[in-house]
């Protein structure tokens, strides 16, 4: 009994179970995990992309709908999710990797996996940084995630985070080495596969070039070449995409969100319905139950009002399946931004149409559309590139809406840097910082937290905007 006694007490405050290291793999796939989460999710909680895009409204509590941003706190929620749970571990992940370089030892193949590591770190950054621009503007960067160093870091101007970000993503797909691994199966996207990172960066590159189009077309001209040039994603195979289990916590959020959770919150909207309808689109029942059930036709809930669930169609039974996987890019989009890329004078390659029949190709192959009702579908006067109603701009803008279905913040990015399809908003609305909101909104407000924790950076910020009202137009927003 005297024998286990001892006089040092240095360690009673150690916990034993809690490990202070940690390997960048798993730091590495924990950030991946939650930033495909944030982006797949449709808690009103965390994401209301999809209401936005007016694709789903609500049934019981249409308040987010009608723009309701503070009474969930969701910017608060988007904010901390990005810069807390993603680029935190991603940040820790590199420094460690980075410490692991400045001592390794071992053969230059191993080398190799360790620098492609740092690479695809850096490609996951940029894209989370870049989720942040496009949704409240100028963020915090050079000061960010330095809580020690700067607690209350400043707000860089969006137009420049968007340039290093594009360079950032250049210098990591020139660097990544295609013929070696990097995370293998702690990668949950492409299982450490570097060239699909490669084209996943480039991709980026191109996305980005296009929606700074309207501010600085020279730029955007040489940068989308440029991508282009180095090899972005062209089929179905090298879509970005995470798989996800059967089971929870690591069931697709919709799953969570749509049946785990036994709610009836959602259907789809009318306003997405009605465009597809009037099309007979063949995704229809890709997308959404018949209503009636076994009557072939589509009705979509009246967007941001009260609706009754079980008098519309609801979100197909593909979208519920807990192992359905998140996306963060798809060959579909591609095209459909190379349609853009010539419609705006960047000497891309084919022609507009051609890039825009592959987009809506893709987007049927990769819902499982029969070839043949493809053909019939893209040589209807209302969908041919060249008796399609109206301009580039509208026939690009509602079939890419579409087509990014399921893909909420997208689908809304795609909407303002387009301005179509015309999207109205509800006749009742949430008031934001500038009063009563009438049109749908182009940015989330600035956290409640910054405006308390950091309020002379957060302040400078809604100054340069004109106010942090959510009708403020993102820097690539012009028109």
């Amino acid at each position: 009994m005297f024998a286990s006694c001892t006089d040092d007490i240095t360690g009673l405050n150690q916990d034993v179970k809690r490990p202070t290291t940690t390997k960048p793999e798993f730091l590495f796939t924990s950030a991946e995990h939650a930033m495909m989460d944030q982006v797949t999710s449709t808690s009103v909680n965390f994401n209301v992309f999809r209401l936005y895009a007016q694709q789903w409204t609500e049934t019981s509590y249409p308040q987010e709908s009608q723009y309701d941003l503070t009474g969930r706190s969701i910017p608060d929620r988007h904010w901390a999710t990005y810069y807390r749970d993603v680029l935190k571990d991603f940040k820790e992940a590199k420094s460690i990797l980075q410490d692991q370089k400045a001592n390794f030892t071992g053969s230059p193949a191993d080398l190799k996996v360790l620098e492609n590591k740092i690479y695809i770190v850096d490609i996951l950054t940029a894209y989370s940084y870049g989720v942040l621009v496009d949704t409240f503007g100028d963020i915090p960067y050079t000061e960010a995630l330095d809580i020690l160093g700067n607690p209350q870091p400043k707000y860089d101007d969006a137009q420049t985070i968007y340039k290093d970000l594009i360079s950032k993503l250049t210098a990591a797909s020139h660097g990544l080495d295609q013929s070696s691994d990097s995370y293998g199966d702690a990668d949950l996207v492409y299982g450490g596969d570097t060239a699909k990172w490669a084209k996943f960066a480039n991709t980026l590159r191109l996305r980005m070039a296009i929606n700074i189009d309207d501010v600085d077309h020279a730029y955007a001209s040489t940068q989308a070449l440029a991508a282009l040039a180095d090899g972005v994603i062209i089929n179905n195979a090298d879509s970005a995409y995470l798989n996800y289990a059967a089971v929870q916590p690591n069931a697709n959020p919709l799953y969570v969100d749509l049946v785990a959770s036994n709610r009836d919150d959602f259907v789809p909207a009318n306003t997405l319905v009605n465009k597809m309808n009037t099309l007979a689109d063949p995704r229809r029942p890709k997308f959404f139950t018949d209503y009636p059930v076994g009557s072939g036709n589509y009705a979509g809930g009246v967007y941001g009002v009260l609706n009754v669930y079980t008098n519309y169609s609801h979100i197909a039974g593909t979208l519920k399946d807990p192992e359905y996987p998140g996306v963060l890019l798809t060959a579909s989009e591609v095209q459909f931004l190379l349609a853009e890329a010539v419609e705006r004078g960047i000497a891309v390659g084919g022609t507009a149409e051609s890039h825009y029949n592959s987009a809506i190709t893709l987007s049927m192959q990769d819902w499982g559309v029969a070839a043949a009702d493809i053909t019939a579908y893209l040589v209807k006067p209302t969908v041919a590139y060249t008796t399609a109603t109206g301009t580039w701009k509208q026939k690009i803008g509602e079939q890419s809406w579409i087509a990014l279905y399921n893909r909420g913040f997208e689908a809304w990015t795609s909407y303002r840097r387009l301005d179509f399809p015309v999207l109205v908003a509800p006749p009742v609305t949430f008031d934001d910082a500038d009063g009563p909101t009438t049109i749908v909104p182009r940015r989330y407000s600035y956290p409640g937290n910054e405006q308390t924790l950091n309020a002379d950076n957060y302040a400078a910020a809604a100054a340069k905007l004109g106010s942090n009202g959510t009708s403020k137009r993102i820097f690539w927003d012009k028109f």
